[in-house]
């Protein structure tokens, strides 16, 4: 039986470490069965333990051991490392705020204690970290270089890329994309993630992989949406994600009435606090995500691919709480990564998102300006096939 050491800030419920923690425990939904992974968990470290903390009650429950220190969770409470894969979950929880708006939560510092770990007992084992690296990109990029210098397999990211989509959409692989949007809801570090990730797995396909990103501006209120008056962004590509979208508010809400959000300008007068991100590649590729609170509540996109006359479009489709099905189809990864020793795809895509959300910030915070983001180079080629759910 595989031994599993997991490693969080807080255990309760709805937090991530639930979601994803107690599916090892008893198992999962997915693809029509009842998954019980031949895996255990047998550690836990919990950085805060607030109201409602169910860790204890969960060790005593599965039998496994809760430890004062992530050394001591690795290793058991023994002199090596007893474990044969970590879960970083670093999400939820009371952190500090950065002056550009992000909570600092201490997943590189969760992930530097089990390196410590690893070089001094020579062995490696695989670690998920949950969403972003860091909110730092040179945090960010010194955990990849220490998943490669180590040689251990390291799996990141949102479960939005790995959720289904509606309708089934998986770009050709070596596609050449024109343009690309992203809608999405957050308005927040944490939630802004989720949207950027989606893109990203999205137009990484495109032909010659990711080359990295040139330039980010982040705009917010009115000047959202004046960036889409200039040709910043495209109001075809936002018709066609709007299209997929199932949750319009407003009227729709109200009185159960079709919308056309964008032409009935619904959109504008529903939007809390528009914001525009702007992404423009090495490549030249511009993609853009507009967040839109009060207006939608989920998250579609859509491009435009040389040689086809219309956009194709999805939307990633979020299944509802307690249960947050989603969620399950990234423990599958999560287990395919630890069962086969590989990560279904790179960590290099949670890189270089974690550093583009980072430098969208920046750009809010000096006033919404324009940056060259040139330690954004990372290029990476993604997996054969897109890796979402299907069935």
């Amino acid at each position: 039986m595989t031994s599993i050491a997991v490693v969080t800030t807080i255990y309760r419920y709805l937090s991530h470490a639930q979601h994803f923690v107690d599916r090892f425990l008893v198992g999962y939904p997915y693809e029509g069965e009842w998954r019980r992974p031949e895996m255990k968990v047998v550690s836990l470290y919990v950085d805060q333990s607030p109201a409602g903390d169910q860790s204890q009650d969960r060790a005593r429950e599965f039998g496994f051991g809760v430890y004062a220190t992530i050394a001591e969770t690795l290793r058991c409470g023994g002199e090596k490392i007893a474990v044969d894969a970590v879960l970083i979950i670093g999400e939820h929880g009371e952190y500090p705020i950065s002056e550009i708006g992000q909570k600092l939560y201490p997943r590189h510092e969760f992930f530097k204690q089990c390196v410590e770990v690893f070089e001094a007992d020579g062995r490696s084992v695989p670690i998920y970290n949950d969403k972003h690296l860091s909110y730092s990109f040179e945090k960010a990029s010194e955990m990849v270089e220490d998943a490669h210098r180590l040689q251990f397999p390291l799996l990141a990211g949102s479960s939005l890329p790995v959720s289904w989509r509606l309708p089934d959409l998986e770009l050709p692989l070596g596609c050449e994309i024109e343009e690309a949007l992203m809608i999405g809801v957050g308005g927040s570090d944490p939630m802004d993630y989720h949207a950027l990730e989606g893109m990203q797995c999205m137009i990484e396909r495109r032909k010659g992989g990711e080359s990295g990103v040139k330039s980010v501006q982040l705009l917010d209120g009115k000047a959202a949406w004046k960036a889409g008056e200039s040709g910043l962004w495209s109001k075809e590509l936002l018709e066609a994600a709007l299209s997929r979208c199932d949750s319009p508010q407003g009227l729709s809400v109200e009185d159960g009435r079709t919308q056309d959000l964008l032409g009935n300008g619904e959109l504008m007068r529903l939007t809390e606090k528009p914001a525009a991100y702007l992404l423009e590649f090495n490549d030249g590729l511009r993609a853009t995500l507009l967040m839109l609170n009060g207006a939608i509540k989920d998250y579609c996109f859509a491009a435009r691919l040389k040689g086809d006359t219309q956009p194709v479009s999805n939307q990633f489709f979020l299944s509802p709480t307690p249960n947050v099905t989603y969620s399950a189809c990234l423990i599958r990864k999560i287990e395919e990564m630890i069962t086969t020793g590989k990560a279904p795809f790179p960590a290099e895509r949670t890189l270089i998102v974690s550093g583009a959300l980072e430098s969208c910030l920046q750009s809010r915070h000096q006033g919404n300006v324009k940056l060259d983001t040139p330690h954004l180079s990372v290029k990476y080629t993604p997996p054969g096939e897109s890796q979402h759910a299907r069935a």
